[in-house]
């Protein structure tokens, strides 16, 4: 959520911000300042009502002066009620705002998006494409998962559910290394906790949401920014780094395209996830470092990749700046996002009142969140890109500590 002061004082430079990812039409900052002047007025107003009245209330009481009171009483619970549509009003309007973007990220849709690095070369073996060499390899059961739960699901099995887990061990390691905490948190949030994250209201349709009117995680990231919130935080314990596990469940409406089948894109899938509470001078910096994070888990597999950064409107609202790692899918001939990292500044921090105090006053935090990593891309760009002539796969060296085998030797292959 955006600072109605930092609109009225930067009036112009946020319109332009907002411009690169929405249309004029879709907002009206000059709406927003003037509901806050009306705001101001009105408690100005009856605050002076309040002060008449304790006045009142200290002179002798008569008939006259009784009912003098119960005229400023009712003109202040008048003001009061007004002051809360027009204060309810004006969330509504910031809440369904975007963030603002930083000054070097493209405007405009995916068209825009830079390629900013490359690892590694692209692998010059025509392959099978992930569904069949999962197949082939015995290693995730597609048919079975569809029976138990629909498409856009996956049974890991064999080597496979090995290589799930190895992966995960590996991620886990790698941020414990770095200092960073580890949390697994539940995966059912309430309402106010995705508006907090900035999944609500924008996002609503791509949540699942139970009988219970809890919604299930769409990305641990729903639930790390809401871990301090309401709380205000000690200046010197920043900034606060953790990292979670979770299944991440995304309702995914519309029609899969035919080079997303298999595990490219489901309902549900397994991510570790990198989130840090900064201060806010320190907040670019941490977003270096959660880049650099990504990045090398990604080298480190060995896969060839490439880091984009995001065009406004190919970005999470919520978000000031986005960086993907995407790695190369050789039988789509296409890059797919395995980790995204997004610099929210004060956006969801406002949202949850997460604060911390500097000389005696509160001020928010920034707040950071990456993928480090998710799976569900991973595997097929290890299958694709690791795969032999004889039809086995390779595992990454990185992985060899984990498992007790190297390959996965191909079973049915023809």
């Amino acid at each position: 959520m955006l600072d109605i002061n930092k609109i009225r004082e930067e009036k112009e430079k946020i319109e332009k911000s907002l411009l690169k990812r929405i249309e004029k039409k879709d907002f009206n900052l000059d709406e927003l300042i003037n509901l806050d002047d009306k705001r101001k007025k009105l408690i100005t107003e009856v605050e002076t009502l309040k002060a008449q009245k304790n006045k009142e209330s200290k002179e002798k009481p008569d008939q006259k002066s009784i009912e003098k009171l119960r005229k400023i009483s009712e003109k202040i619970k008048d003001y009061d009620k007004k002051i809360k549509e027009i204060e309810e009003s004006l969330k509504e309007k910031l809440l369904a705002l975007p963030n603002i973007v930083a000054d070097d990220v493209p405007s405009g849709n995916k068209e825009n998006n830079q390629v900013i690095k490359t690892f590694g070369e692209k692998p010059d073996f025509t392959p099978k494409d992930h569904v069949q060499l999962a197949e082939d390899l015995d290693i995730i059961d597609y048919k079975r998962a569809a029976k138990i739960a629909g498409s856009g699901f996956w049974v890991y099995k064999n080597e496979g559910a090995l290589l799930e887990w190895a992966l995960l061990n590996y991620f886990i390691d790698f941020h414990k290394k770095n200092n960073y905490t580890f949390l697994i948190l539940p995966y059912l949030l309430n309402e106010k906790s995705a508006y907090t994250s900035g999944h609500l209201p924008k996002f609503k349709d791509d949540l699942f949401l139970t009988q219970d009117n809890l919604y299930l995680n769409a990305t641990s990231e729903m639930m790390l920014a809401n871990y301090h919130r309401d709380e205000i935080l000690k200046k010197e314990d920043l900034p606060l780094k953790y990292y979670a596990y979770s299944s991440c469940f995304r309702r995914e409406k519309g029609s899969y395209r035919k080079e997303e089948r298999g595990m490219i894109r489901g309902h549900q899938f397994n991510k570790i996830e990198m989130f840090q509470f900064t201060l806010p001078e320190k907040s670019w910096e941490a977003f270096d470092e959660l880049v650099a994070n990504a990045e090398k888990l990604t080298k480190d597999l060995g896969l060839h990749f490439q880091s984009v950064l995001l065009a406004a409107q190919d970005a999470s609202s919520a978000m000031a700046k986005t960086i993907d790692i995407e790695v190369w899918i050789p039988s789509m001939g296409i890059y797919k996002e395995v980790s995204s990292v997004s610099n929210a500044l004060d956006y969801q921090a406002r949202r949850g009142k997460v604060r911390y105090k500097e000389k005696g006053e509160s001020k928010f935090l920034h707040t950071l969140n990456g993928s480090g990593l998710a799976t569900s891309r991973l595997i097929p760009a290890i299958l694709e890109q690791f795969q032999q002539k004889d039809g086995s796969v390779k595992i990454p060296k990185a992985l060899h500590p984990y498992l007790n085998f190297k390959t996965i030797d191909a079973k049915n292959s023809s």
